[in-house]
């Protein structure tokens, strides 16, 4: 084919009527020659008239897992789904990846699921690490999902997400600073001068007997460990997340007690203004109800007040 000025594989998934994510894979394969000459980057600029020369590469069929958990369903119909994610529990495929993923769970329900963000990401409009667990929208055809990541872009969607932090913040707290790779630790995001613009709100919700504290978050942007990182600008860290420097007092706790409590979003099809509440785990339940005065936890987490309570906390952010 002859190209058009741009990025390779804009150019190349456009032609191909394939998701940018599996041109992408082919571009790095090998299975793409620009006028003649094998490109591996597919942020390689086109110039207008280049001769693109492509070849299907059967991809390396990835060994099964056994799907040994469950997801509870919050809400389905015939375009979506909103699950309640499990902590523990992969949102896709990776290299990586051994166990069973939340695709490998949803392909084994047998779901018709859309295709724009390639095979090992079918209906995935946006995530959850690994840890986190609660509410994930999964679209189920591709003009739902095309819907959808303009919500998310636009902030039309969001979560509003729970989490227990190790000291009180001063006071509720807006943090905008960019994110980007850690310069140091591949593993970490960190603030970077000339990362991606990033904004984080935190509204204090209640005080543990033993120092620590539920506070509540709403990103405005949708950088990879936001709110971790921007936690960590503060002096502040989750209960469990040790890669951003918690340090325990009593004991190891087996993940970060982070929680996508609420997930907001107009329906693609019928225009409907849906809040969807994902329950509270058993694990930070039992931390809350061992440290926290339990009438206010279990006013505040019921199914019923949590929406109209972080709507209030975060009306004028």
């Amino acid at each position: 084919m002859v190209s058009r000025p741009g990025r390779l594989d804009k150019v190349l998934s456009e032609a191909m009527g394939a998701s940018r994510n599996q041109v992408a894979k082919l571009i790095e394969a090998g299975g793409v020659k620009v006028s003649g000459e094998p490109v591996r980057k597919p942020s390689h600029k086109m110039d207008e008239g280049e001769e693109i020369l492509y070849r299907l590469i059967e991809a390396p069929r990835r060994k099964e897992a056994p799907v040994d958990f469950e997801v509870p369903v919050l809400y389905e119909d015939a375009s979506l789904m909103v699950l309640d994610k499990p902590a523990g529990v992969v949102v896709h495929p990776a290299p990586s990846v051994r166990g069973a993923t939340l695709v490998d769970w949803l392909v084994k329900r047998g779901i018709s699921l859309s295709t724009l963000s390639g095979e090992e990401r079918h209906g995935i409009v946006h995530r959850l690490d690994k840890e986190t667990s609660g509410a994930l929208v999964i679209a189920k055809d591709n003009a739902t999902h095309r819907t959808l990541a303009r919500e998310l872009k636009s902030r039309e969607m969001g979560r509003y997400y729970l989490a227990i932090i190790d000291h009180p913040l001063r006071e509720d707290t807006r943090v905008e600073q960019p994110i980007a790779r850690h310069p140091k630790n591949r593993l970490k995001m960190g603030i970077v001068e000339g990362g991606r613009w990033a904004r984080t709100d935190f509204v204090k919700l209640a005080e543990g007997r033993n120092g620590t504290e539920l506070i509540a978050a709403k990103l405005h942007t949708g950088r990879t460990h936001q709110i971790r990182v921007h936690l960590a600008s503060l002096g502040r860290h989750i209960l469990g997340d040790e890669l951003y420097g918690f340090k325990s007092r009593e004991g190891r706790i087996p993940r970060g007690f982070l929680h996508a409590a609420l997930l907001y979003l107009t329906h693609p099809a019928t225009g409907e203004r849906l809040e969807i509440a994902a329950p509270i785990p058993e694990d930070m339940r039992n931390y809350l109800e061992k440290h926290y005065e339990r009438s206010y936890i279990d006013e505040i987490l019921s199914k019923d007040a949590l929406g109209p309570e972080l709507a209030r906390r975060f009306a004028d952010r």
